[in-house]
Parts: C-alpha cells; structure tokens; sequence
C-alpha cells in the first residue's frame, strides 16, 4: 500500500507541473527517435546492399587486370588479361559454369535527334546467363552474331530513356550511332536495379568481335566474369580461377599477382563493415542528445527538490521513510524518461516511414533498435534521477520544515 502511495503522489507531483514536465521529456524524446531512425536508415542501406547483392548474384565472381603501382601510387595502366586466359579458366576450372569477358567504352550514342555518352560494352552471348540479367524486349545476340562481326545492339534499361520516351520496342530493329557507326538495335534488357562499378542499367551491348575489331582496336580484356555452379563450390571455383590464371601469365612462385579477384560476397563483408561503423557514429551521435536530456532531468528533479523542501519535512514528520522518499523523486524521473521513451519511439518510427515514402529512401525499423532505444532512456531516468532522489530523501525534516 505504501509503495502504491508513493507512486501516486510521485504522479501527482508531476501533473501540478504538466508544461514543465513536459519540456523536461522532450530531450528524451528528441534522443529516443533520433536513436531510432538512424538505426533505420542503417538496417534499410543494409537490407538495401543485400537485395542488390541478390541480384548480382552470390556464385558470380569478377576478375580484372591488377593496377600497376609506382612509388605506392597506382597507375593508369594496368597488367593485361586477354583471351587466353579466358581459355585458361575454361579448360582447367571445372567448377566454373560460364565465363563471361567484355571490352568496354564510354562513347557517344546517337539516335534520331536524341544522343547521350554511356558506356558501350563488347561481350559474348552468354553475358544474360553469367551476369543474371534478362531481356525486357527483343532477343539477345548469339556465337553467330559474334563470328559475323555484326552490328546489332541490345539496350542496357538506363539507355533507353536517354535515346526514347517509350518503352524501348519503339527502337527495335532501329539503326542507331555508336561512336560514329551504325548498329541495329535487336533487344533491350530489363531494369536490374543495381547501380555501382561495373554492374549498372546503363550501357550497350555489341558482340565481342565486332567491337574488338571496329570499336576498341585491342585484344587488352577490361574484365572477366565467372560463374560457379553453386555457393558450395564457390571457394573452389575461385581457388581453381586463381592457379589457372597464374599459370596463363606465367607466374613463378613469389611473383606478384597481374590480376584481382572479388566476389559478391566480398562486397557484401566491405559494405556491411561500412554500414555498421556509419550507423554506430550516427547512432552514437544520437545518443549524445539522450545524455543531455537526462542532463535536463537532474537538472529539474533538482530544482524541483528544493521547490518541495517543506513538503518533504512534512511527509517525513508525519512518518514517511527515506526508502518512500527517494522511490518517490525515483519514479518521478524514471516516469519522466518512459513516457519520453514511448513519444519518441513513435516519433522515430513515424519520420523513418515519412523517409521512406517522401525521400525514397530503404528504411528498417527493427524490435532490437525499440527495445535498445526503450532501455536506454529507462536507464537514463535511472542514473540521472539517484542523485535528486538520494538529496531529497537525505534532508533533515526539522531543516526542511524551516525552509521557506
């Protein structure tokens, strides 16, 4: 009953200062939903990473010529991968399901009195099936196509609204410029939702002869892409890819390596790594706002000890014990802080969506992020509101009636 009663005036003490108490949570709820957006921001980049991650595909492996470096500076130019070492990888990594390989270019592409500089790209025809993107329109080129040198294209999704305000069918078995000459236009491929080096929407692909040949002038490989048969065989497959390819350059032991290797999965570990030292700073910066709300809860709780000095005689005179005091001025604060918790968990959880409908960004509003955010402020009404408490329960009652 005791303990009953002392929560009650503790809450009555705070509803005779409604603004006050008020303005002291606000701190708390400012800290609580800025905790909890930046934690949304960071778990919606994630999720956002693996979704794109997803589609490039998890057994897709990217390698492409090692920078040369020159007094710790890497340089322009680069060591060279050229068919041979496609044929390398083919022959001695079984493993290895598809190898895709590309030349590519900025150039200018023109069509009608539309023209815009996007990245043309000479690859086989396998490119669909080892890089995992689909056609949207048309067909993809074939061994044929590549054999014939001919001049046919097939749009990258980002292309075609640079060259058309349609879908893209308009322009099949359209004639447009690249660089300088004309190609055919046989397909368009679907938005991948995936930007980012070496893997974006816009660019145009040619067979890899015709390019070769008429586009870039050079045997010089800009990248080679493999495909293993399963994420079980992927460690395997690149292992075999590495010995293959060193074999090709003719590397002796000690030599270093003329080429990278990534995989979607090392992305994914230097991406993540990103996200999680950028949502701890934010998180972190947050939380400063949290600290200096409970700052603002001593700072009040105090005042408020001294505005309720003859009070606290009083209850002491009439019998009230230092536990039921300092649990009193306790409960005001820790009160203080839970209800700021719980506004501003909805206020977090309220902009994290406004984010994500108005600005277009990935949010994720976890329970782990409410619940570290909800024992967070609990905590802060805790350790900010000892000292107030402890001060008013330590005031002797013959001093504290003669206070005025």
């Amino acid at each position: 009953m005791q303990f009953t009663e002392t929560v009650l005036i503790a809450f009555a003490a705070l509803r005779a200062n409604k603004l006050r108490s008020i303005l002291t949570m606000l701190g708390v709820v400012i800290g609580v939903s800025s905790v909890i957006t930046m934690v949304a921001l960071g778990t919606g980049a994630e999720h956002a990473v693996r979704d794109q991650l997803t589609k490039l595909g998890t057994t897709v492996i990217w390698i492409n010529p090692q920078r040369l470096q020159q007094g710790g500076v890497g340089t322009a130019n680069a060591t060279k991968l050229t068919m041979k070492d496609v044929e390398a990888i083919r022959q001695r990594a079984p493993n290895v399901v598809g190898v895709n390989y590309q030349q590519d270019r900025r150039l200018q592409v023109a069509w009608r009195n539309k023209n815009a500089n996007v990245q043309v790209t000479g690859t086989n025809a396998n490119f669909l099936e080892v890089r995992g993107f689909k056609l949207a329109t048309g067909r993809m080129f074939n061994d044929a196509h590549d054999r014939g040198r001919q001049r046919v294209a097939v749009l990258g999704a980002g292309v075609v609204p640079l060259l058309s305000s349609g879908d893209g069918s308009e322009l099949l078995g359209e004639r447009i410029m690249i660089g300088g000459r004309g190609f055919t236009v046989i397909g368009t491929l679907m938005d991948r939702g995936v930007t980012g080096v070496a893997d974006a929407d816009e660019q145009i692909l040619i067979p890899f002869s015709t390019g070769r040949v008429e586009i870039f002038g050079t045997d010089r490989l800009q990248d080679i892409w493999a495909r293993a048969g399963s994420e079980d065989s992927l460690v395997q497959a690149m292992t075999e890819i590495y010995l293959a390819l060193r074999r090709s350059q003719r590397l002796r032991s000690g030599q270093p390596d003329t080429f990278t290797m990534r995989n979607q999965s090392d992305f994914l570990v230097v991406l993540n790594e990103s996200r999680q030292v950028f949502t701890a700073l934010l998180a972190s910066i947050a939380a400063v706002s949290l600290v200096v709300g409970g700052i603002g809860i001593m700072n009040i709780m105090l005042v408020s000890v001294t505005e309720r000095t003859r009070e606290i005689g009083v209850r002491k005179a009439l019998g009230a014990t230092r536990r039921s005091i300092l649990l009193q001025f306790l409960t005001e604060a820790v009160f203080l802080c839970l209800v700021g918790g719980i506004v501003g968990i909805a206020a977090g959880v309220t902009f994290s969506d406004l984010s994500r409908r108005t600005m277009g960004w990935t949010t994720a509003v976890d329970s782990p992020s409410i619940l570290l955010a909800f024992g967070f402020a609990t905590a802060i009404g805790l350790v900010f509101g000892v000292w107030p408490a402890t001060r008013a329960a330590s005031l002797d009652p013959v001093e504290a009636l003669r206070h005025e």
